[in-house]
């Protein structure tokens, strides 16, 4: 760890938000987009960035992302003109960092549609801001120096960029060494220009340090992290705090469990509550099951509404921000249901809430009456290797 613990830690820079109307904000008028969204000057000037960095690798990205999980299917159907529309009014908003993977369905398509949308319509101040971050999860093979390559141009093919901003890579199983192999060959691509930063997604702290022992410099590590879920904080936060590695974190909503939609709601009576006919809630319902059940949720949502009521804002929220607020984290993903619904206003929301040190006791003290997930599942992206 000698050498790790010379690196220099990830410095967040204050940055002001800009009140004077910018050109963007003129062509979307022009356009006839919604005036009433808050528009930024650059994402590199704006209070809702952050950089992610290591060595001389960096990227500025939105601490709120667009997660694009909800392309793959399961949660209705989406039309790929009305997807491109919304995706134009995010970024338009300021919101400007779409997370998509190989595998979620159409989402690296629609990431391509959508960007030569930009080109072509949108001030190149605004496409100067945009960011797609994907996933690369592949099969257990030999991870080759071809077989990287082709993988990788797949995804700038189908997002038509010559560069990927952050190429977040996945790996199935430990045992099987082929990581560091396919790590070392994307950080080749990276050196080519074809990836702007390499990072990770649900790797535990142990495989990180080993990451980065074999000097392959990743920029961060993409987790499941939620007020339920706080297993990031009890080892991988330590790790991140000495290497300047980031974390930005997904499931901080629950697939939308943490809302005013299940407050004082009974699941355990058949049809009375709110259906969980979505992949994400399904997923997160399992994690409340593990954490402490329904009950103890349900005091959690009371202690998040009071919070919420105390600022004016909504549950998600007060989700969001209590996780940005802890050490390590760079960014929270909020899935978007392209062209079904939209979070605009309560995204804007996150970036002027201010939790005190009240609101952070009270929601820290109903989080620790649950389970420790650690013992339970494991550490971070555990869940997906353990039977």
């Amino acid at each position: 760890m000698a050498a790790i613990t010379q690196r220099s830690f990830l410095n967040l820079t204050a940055l002001k938000s800009f009140t004077a109307e910018t050109r963007t904000c003129y062509e979307r008028r022009k356009l006839g987009a919604n005036s009433s969204v808050k528009c930024s000057q650059t994402l590199e000037g704006s209070a809702q960035s952050v950089t992610v960095s290591n060595g001389k690798d960096s990227l500025v990205i939105c601490r709120v992302l667009n997660g694009m999980w909800q392309t793959s299917g399961g949660w209705g159907r989406i039309d790929r003109d009305d997807a491109v529309e919304a995706m134009l009014r995010y970024a338009d908003a300021g919101l400007s960092t779409f997370d998509m993977a190989d595998h979620y369905g159409p989402a690296e398509d629609l990431y391509g549609i959508f960007i030569n949308r930009v080109r072509r319509e949108r001030p190149p101040e605004l496409l100067e801001n945009i960011r797609g971050l994907t996933k690369w999860v592949p099969p257990p093979v030999k991870m080759t120096s071809s077989y990287v390559r082709e993988s990788i141009n797949i995804s700038r093919k189908r997002m038509d960029v010559s560069s990927l901003d952050m190429l977040q890579f996945h790996w199935w199983d430990y045992s099987n060494s082929g990581y560091l192999d396919a790590l070392k060959h994307l950080t080749d691509l990276k050196e080519e220009g074809k990836i702007k930063t390499v990072a990770l997604t649900n790797f535990d702290t142990e495989r990180l340090q080993i990451i980065l022992e074999n000097d392959i410099p990743v920029v961060s590590n993409q987790v499941q992290h939620s007020i339920v879920d706080m297993r990031p904080q009890q080892k991988m936060a330590e790790l991140c705090k000495l290497t300047g590695v980031k974390l930005i974190t997904y499931g901080t909503v629950m697939g939308g469990l943490l809302s005013e939609k299940f407050l004082d709601t009974n699941l355990t009576i058949p049809f009375a509550g709110p259906p969980l006919n979505t992949p994400s809630l399904q997923k997160y319902k399992r994690m409340v099951d593990a954490w402490g059940g329904w009950s103890l949720f349900q005091v959690l949502l009371q202690t998040l509404k009071r919070v919420a009521s105390k600022h004016g804002v909504s549950i998600p929220t007060v989700a969001v921000k209590y996780i940005l607020d802890q050490p390590g984290v760079a960014g929270s993903m909020i899935g978007v249901r392209l062209g079904l619904s939209e979070h605009l206003q309560d995204t804007n929301a996150i970036f002027s809430l201010a939790l005190d040190e009240e609101d952070m006791n009270s929601i820290e003290e109903v989080s620790k009456k649950g389970k420790n997930l650690l013992k339970i599942i494991g550490d971070c992206g555990d869940e997906y290797r353990r039977a």
